[in-house]
């Protein structure tokens, strides 16, 4: 569709759900036309150096940034890059690896809007604002299982970083097109993931898909579990879409056909019906299980995607 990869940055906290998302769009948009980058193994300094200089690996000091921005650079006008690999479950580096980008390229990681070259390099930003409770079980749950570290440890870490995140990761939230926010039901009905909703806020900095006249003031067709509104994010003025986890596949499908509308080859990469990786994602119990509110996300930065890739095709 065009000579040069279409980049998208998704960027939030430790846990925040990237690893996640960017997993579920390169399997969407098919794992061989997609190039997955890290920004977390541009870390300067390794676990053990990071607890003797005692700085957190949130701290832009701790990461090679100018790296970062060259490479996405590079990546950007289809060059190969030389990419360091950091081992989160030994704290060290492992050996560099040597990555040629795909049509498409997820870029996620801490600090991946951290300067402007590096936001510049992005067709696509996202981030990701999971509520802070919500980030805390995911990460312990994450931690524990995955890496190594005790309950106590991973808390602990938490309390260390909490000034460097508030200092360095929430301000790369204004420089997100759409800002991802999964969240439990506010009735509290149910804690499992499946049935977690999703707001999604809307800024104007890309051209969003038009749902005014199947979600608007004078009636709303889809019901009351997929609602679209004016609202302000960092004070400014931003369309949110919330998508609540017991939607059903008749209220998902009918907005997914909208989005298929305005993208004519969007359905070939990620339609609720022919592609059955869409929305899944793994139960605490290691099951499999399917959520609307995160298909839809999906989906929706699909869209973005493919519609940047018909942009790019059209100046080459």
């Amino acid at each position: 569709m065009t000579h040069r990869p279409i980049i998208l940055g998704i960027v939030g906290d430790s846990a925040a759900g990237k690893t996640t998302l960017t997993r579920g769009i390169a399997q969407v948009l098919g794992e061989e036309n997609v190039t997955v980058i890290c920004t977390d193994d541009y870390h300067r300094y390794d676990r053990k150096q990071r607890a003797e200089l005692g700085i957190s690996a949130l701290h832009p000091d701790c990461n090679y940034l100018d790296v970062m921005q060259q490479h996405l650079s590079l990546l950007r006008t289809g060059q190969p890059i030389l990419k360091p690999i950091y081992n989160h479950s030994s704290g060290e580096f492992d050996p560099p690896e040597y990555i040629k980008p795909g049509k498409f390229v997820i870029v996620e990681g801490l600090l991946g809007y951290s300067t402007r070259g590096m936001r510049d390099s992005y067709d696509v930003r996202v981030y990701l604002a999971p509520p802070e409770s919500l980030r805390e079980s995911w990460k312990v749950n994450r931690d524990t299982r995955k890496r190594g570290y005790t309950e106590e440890q991973v808390r602990e870490q938490l309390r260390a970083r909490a000034s460097d995140s508030a200092a360095f990761i929430d301000p790369q939230r204004q420089w997100a097109d759409v800002v991802v926010s999964f969240y439990p039901p506010t009735d509290g009905s149910s804690g499992d993931d499946l049935l977690l909703n999703v707001r999604l806020v809307l800024r104007p900095t890309i051209p969003h898909p038009d749902l005014s006249h199947m979600l608007n003031a004078e009636g709303n067709h889809l019901g009351s579990a997929i609602r679209l509104e004016l609202d302000r994010d960092m004070g400014k003025p931003v369309d949110v879409l919330e998508i609540d986890g017991h939607a059903t596949v008749e209220q998902v499908r009918e907005l997914e056909r909208v989005l298929c509308q305005e993208v004519p080859y969007l359905g070939q990469f990620c339609s609720l019906e022919g592609n059955e990786n869409i929305g899944k994602l793994v139960g605490t119990t290691g099951e499999i299980l399917q959520s609307y509110p995160l298909a839809l996300t999906q989906l929706l930065i699909t869209y973005h995607m493919l519609k940047a890739a018909n942009v790019a095709s059209m100046l080459a």
